[in-house]
């Protein structure tokens, strides 16, 4: 497994619904690409997000990386969505699992 962990804060200015139809799009798109796992989104009380990707693998998680749209839009989101943002990657040093569900 290869996480991608996306940090950030947006703007105060943004057009949110421009922004929920890109990030709509982009996740539709996301979940296409070889090697997808998973996708999630957390937002902090003081408006912060952690964006969560898991892929497969490295090569995988680059290549969604290098995708023609994906990179325009990252390019939009540096114009135009973000005041900051620090992107962590890599392969998990430690999984711990619980689950009380066999199937956990």
């Amino acid at each position: 497994m290869y996480l991608v962990v996306f940090r950030n804060r947006k703007r105060a200015d943004i057009d949110g619904p421009t922004y929920a139809a890109d990030a709509d799009r982009m996740w539709h798109l996301a979940r296409q690409q070889p090697g997808f796992l998973s996708f999630k989104s957390y937002t902090a009380e003081d408006g912060e997000v952690i964006a969560l990707s898991e892929w497969t693998d490295e090569d995988a998680a680059r290549a969604w990386r290098r995708v023609a749209d994906h990179a325009e839009m990252q390019a939009k989101g540096r114009t135009d969505f973000y005041a900051s943002y620090t992107l962590f990657a890599g392969v998990p040093t430690r999984i711990h699992r619980f689950g009380h569900d066999a199937a956990d």
